[in-house]
């Protein structure tokens, strides 16, 4: 059981939301029969096809009310999304790296955009047996990416399918490796400069885990306002809190097994919004706190 309600439901494996300025929420739905950036009402009553691109999964919003996509296959790219419909292919490879599965996005405080790539093409790792998954030498980058130069550079290599990330309260960059299931994190040192991965948590819970499709681990996350981390953990139904310093809170279980994303709502509401994969649903969920207030922006100060 879980205390959670059902937001929306009908999608074709949702993940990535935003929230829009409006109260309603952008979302991607990542299935071969859907593919493509959505939009939900305020109320959770209608949604409405922005673009299909593919098979779109991180995304985030800048000052401008544009929307860039991690699109993880057709091609692997970065995008930017107008809500009128409109799409530009901005980057597909970056520091003479062709991307392979661009996964998850965030905006730093300098301003750049942050992403990950999974660092396996998605037509290999579908031929990969699912017990062996969790095995298979990812190669996984972290990239910072200037977007009015459209240049990016490598921030870190060798991780094992890095997904979700965020910048939290202390400024750090924490970013989810789901084959190992956990989370790093990186000090900030100012200019788009990031210290050495260190270890944070792990988000796994070897009781309980079942698995889904391979992978049990961390899949994207959101700070709330305390700083804690609320993970989603993908193949464990849940998404799991992690205080400050990287102690396990708490675990809030959803509808279904493949949480892949999670998003503060409105402020005030004290909600948190999370994307199910497996039941093609967003549920709302109330966790008594805001989001960390970190406005998207393409030309923050240092």
């Amino acid at each position: 059981m879980h205390d959670g309600v059902v937001f929306h439901a009908g999608l074709g494996d949702p993940e990535g939301p935003v929230l829009l300025p409006d109260g309603s929420w952008a979302v991607v739905e990542m299935s071969t029969e859907t593919g493509h950036v959505s939009v939900v009402s305020s109320n959770g009553v209608s949604r409405r096809v922005v673009v299909k691109t593919g098979r779109p999964n991180g995304m985030v919003m800048d000052s401008d009310g544009l929307l860039w996509v991690a699109e993880s296959m057709n091609p692997p790219s970065l995008l930017r999304v107008d809500l009128d419909g409109s799409s530009e292919l901005v980057l597909t490879e970056g520091a003479g790296n062709r991307f392979l599965f661009p996964n998850d996005l965030a905006f730093g405080p300098d301003g750049a955009l942050y992403m990950t790539d999974s660092g396996v093409l998605r037509s290999e790792i579908q031929k990969i047996p699912a017990a062996d998954r969790p095995g298979y030498p990812f190669e996984g980058k972290l990239f910072r990416i200037d977007i009015e130069s459209k240049k990016a550079k490598i921030l870190d290599d060798g991780l094992r399918f890095p997904n979700g990330l965020a910048f939290g309260r202390d400024r750090a960059l924490y970013v989810t490796t789901t084959a190992d299931g956990l989370i790093h994190r990186y000090e900030w040192l100012g200019e788009g400069n990031l210290g050495v991965r260190e270890y944070f948590a792990d988000l796994v819970d070897d009781s309980k885990s079942t698995g889904s499709g391979g992978f049990v681990g961390g899949d994207g996350l959101a700070v709330g306002a305390s700083g804690n981390l609320y993970c989603a953990v993908f193949g464990q139904g849940n998404v799991t809190v992690i205080d400050p310093v990287g102690n396990l809170l708490h675990r809030i279980t959803v509808g279904g097994e493949e949480p892949t994303n999670v998003a503060f709502g409105p402020f005030g509401s004290g909600c948190i919004y999370v994307t199910v994969k497996d039941t093609g649903k967003i549920e709302r969920h109330q966790v008594g706190e805001n989001g960390l207030a970190m406005l998207p922006s393409k030309n923050r100060n240092d």
